[in-house]
């Protein structure tokens, strides 16, 4: 049976999420069953609206859920390197719990800890911390914006809703006072990016620079975040090994106003208009990257995960319905200026261990 995705375009971003929903309404149904869902925004930052999922998408997928279940709502989110609190009070998220009932904010870096293994970038074992919330949850929604990416190509459901529940201890904030607090490692972070961004670009762009980036901001610092950045073909491994343990439950795809070019943070928005949604996550994430312009043996993240069998990801295998055609809202993004450095993620000892795990994979 093929697994449903829904395309929608309009001119309206509230209204396309819902008529996206809408249309794999019967898909939905079944989760619907649990204590708590959990939405996942994508916060990445606190200061660029473009990069992160706007309030007023949040509010749809808040107002078809209270149309269909009265289980509490949490939306959370852990910023890698600001205040996740900060981040919601900048993009207007702190209204929502007076807007609809029982539902909460949460930061998941402030959560509870899971201990899950990743690698490191010599392919040795390493553990990560995760949110309890996110990993225990029986229904996780990813509502991201689809980006290009500095590291992975490009970020869709799943990366955000791993991503986000892993936990950094890099920055904090009193939730009440508003009063920021970073670590050590924080600051150190924060100036060694500041330093790297001074360089000029032929010397940033430059895979051996990039390779050395990776590897500093993936081993400093209490972040487990940080840490799945091995360099550039483990972090592929990395999230294909973390994927079993986070992977959405529905993705929603916001692209009213999509990021191409240096995302995740700094590219350039596209007035996309259209949005996705789909209760087989790899089908909506292997979907939208083909809209973008990337073919799925691109993102090593998602070649791996479709090697798995984690979801389907041949276009006779994928449904879509809704009111637009792929031949209607494809087009070819700007890939981020690392794009050719990002293509070298193969490896033959990644290869072996993902290999390894398809072995053991039921």
């Amino acid at each position: 049976m093929a697994s449903r995705v829904s395309l929608i375009r309009g001119e309206e971003r509230r209204q396309n999420i819902l008529a996206a929903l809408d249309a794999i309404a019967a898909d939905v149904a079944p989760l619907l069953q649990v204590d708590e869902i959990l939405v996942k925004p994508n916060l990445v930052c606190a200061d660029n609206p473009l990069a992160v999922t706007h309030v007023d998408a949040v509010r749809a997928v808040l107002d078809w859920l209270r149309q269909r279940t009265d289980a509490p709502i949490v939306v959370a989110d852990g910023t890698a390197l600001s205040s996740t609190w900060e981040a919601f009070r900048r993009n207007g998220y702190q209204s929502l719990a007076d807007e609809y009932r029982a539902v909460r904010l949460a930061d998941l870096n402030a959560d509870e800890p899971v201990t899950l293994s990743a690698f490191d970038w010599r392919l040795r074992p390493r553990s990560l911390e995760a949110s309890r919330t996110a990993v225990r949850s029986r229904l996780r929604i990813s509502l991201a914006v689809p980006k290009t990416h500095d590291v992975v190509l490009v970020t869709l459901g799943l990366k955000n809703m791993i991503m986000g529940s892993l936990i950094s201890r890099l920055s904090s904030v009193d939730r009440h006072t508003g009063t920021p607090r970073s670590s050590w490692a924080g600051r150190v972070i924060h100036a060694a990016e500041g330093m790297y961004l001074a360089l000029p670009a032929m010397i940033r762009n430059s895979h051996f620079i990039a390779q050395v980036k990776e590897l500093f901001f993936g081993n400093v610092g209490r972040s487990s975040k940080a840490a799945v950045h091995q360099g550039f073909p483990v972090i592929h491994l990395n999230l294909f090994t973390l994927a079993k343990h986070l992977y959405p439950h529905l993705t929603v795809l916001d692209g009213f106003e999509a990021m191409e070019g240096n995302g995740p943070s700094d590219g350039e928005a596209v007035a996309w208009h259209i949005a996705l949604a789909s209760t087989d996550w790899l089908a909506a994430d292997v979907t939208a990257a083909r809209l973008m312009g990337f073919a799925l043996e691109e993102v090593g993240y998602l070649w791996y995960c479709a090697q798995a069998g984690y979801g389907a990801w041949e276009e006779a295998d994928i449904e879509l319905v809704g009111n637009a055609s792929p031949e209607q809202v494809r087009r070819r993004f700007k890939r981020h200026a690392l794009g050719d450095v990002q293509n070298r993620w193969r490896s033959p000892a990644v290869q072996r261990q993902v290999e390894l795990r398809l072995g053991s994979t039921p």
